[in-house]
C-alpha cells in the first residue's frame, strides 16, 4: 500500500511511502485491542479511594459499658461500625487496578489498531519538519489544508518533538507522540493517524514489522 507523502502546505508532493502488503494481509484481532486497552485505562485508575474501617477510626478505646447487666449485646468499643461514628465495613482500600497483558499481545493490539486505521484511509504522511518556537496556529493551518480540521488527529515524530507537541495539544482532540510508543488506545481514539515521512520506520518497528 503506498501513501502520498504530504508537504508541509498542505498539498500533495511526488513522494510515497509504503506499508508493507506482509502487514496490511493480517487479520486483525479485536480481542487482543480489547485487552490492550483495558490495561492502558486500568492502569491510569489512580487507587487512591479510601474509608476508615474500625482500625482506623479515632477513639473508641474505652468499653462503652459493662459486659453484663443491661440485656444488650456486649460491646468492647464505640466505635465499632454497628454504631453511628463507626468504622467502614469492607470499604474500598487503596489498591491498583494495573492487568498484566503479555508483551506480544501489546504488539498484536497495536498492529492491529493500525491496520483498520490503514483499511479506512485514516493514515496521512507528512514530510519531515521542524518548528523554531511551539506553534498552533501554524500546525492548525497544515490540519486544515491536508482537509483534516474537524477530525481528531494523532502526530506521530521519530522522536518526541516539545515544540511540536506542545503546538498540537491545543487543538481540539489532538496529540502528539513518538511513532514507536503510541498506545493501541491512542491510535484508535483519533479520526487521522499523520505521521512523519521519518517516523513510518519507527512506526512500523513499533508494530513488530520490518520496514
Amino acid at each position: 500500500m503506498n501513501l502520498k507523502v504530504y508537504k508541509r502546505d498542505g498539498s500533495v508532493g511526488s513522494d510515497t511511502v509504503e506499508l508493507p502488503d506482509s502487514l496490511l494481509a493480517l487479520e486483525p484481532n479485536e480481542h487482543a485491542i480489547w485487552l490492550a486497552v483495558r490495561a492502558e485505562e486500568a492502569a491510569g485508575r489512580q487507587g487512591t479511594h479510601k474509608t476508615k474501617s474500625r482500625s482506623y477510626v479515632r477513639g473508641g478505646g474505652r468499653k462503652p459499658f459493662k459486659q453484663k447487666g443491661r440485656g444488650v449485646a456486649r460491646q468492647g468499643s464505640s466505635r465499632s461500625p454497628l454504631n453511628p461514628g463507626g468504622g467502614t465495613i469492607f470499604g474500598p482500600m487503596p489498591h491498583k487496578y494495573s492487568v498484566g497483558v503479555p508483551q506480544k499481545v501489546k504488539v498484536l493490539a497495536r498492529r492491529s489498531a493500525v491496520i483498520l486505521k490503514a483499511r479506512e484511509d485514516r493514515i496521512r504522511v507528512v514530510e519531515d519538519f521542524g518548528l523554531e518556537l511551539p506553534k498552533t496556529r501554524d500546525m492548525a493551518k497544515m490540519i486544515d489544508k491536508m482537509a483534516l480540521a474537524d477530525q481528531k488527529i494523532l502526530f506521530l515524530t521519530p522522536e518526541y518533538n516539545d515544540k511540536i507537541a506542545r503546538s498540537v495539544r491545543n487543538l481540539p482532540g489532538a496529540g502528539a507522540t513518538r511513532a514507536d510508543a503510541a498506545s493501541t488506545r491512542a491510535l484508535l481514539n483519533c479520526s487521522t493517524i499523520v505521521v512523519q515521512k521519518s517516523a513510518v520506520p519507527a512506526l512500523l518497528k513499533g508494530l513488530g514489522h520490518a520496514a
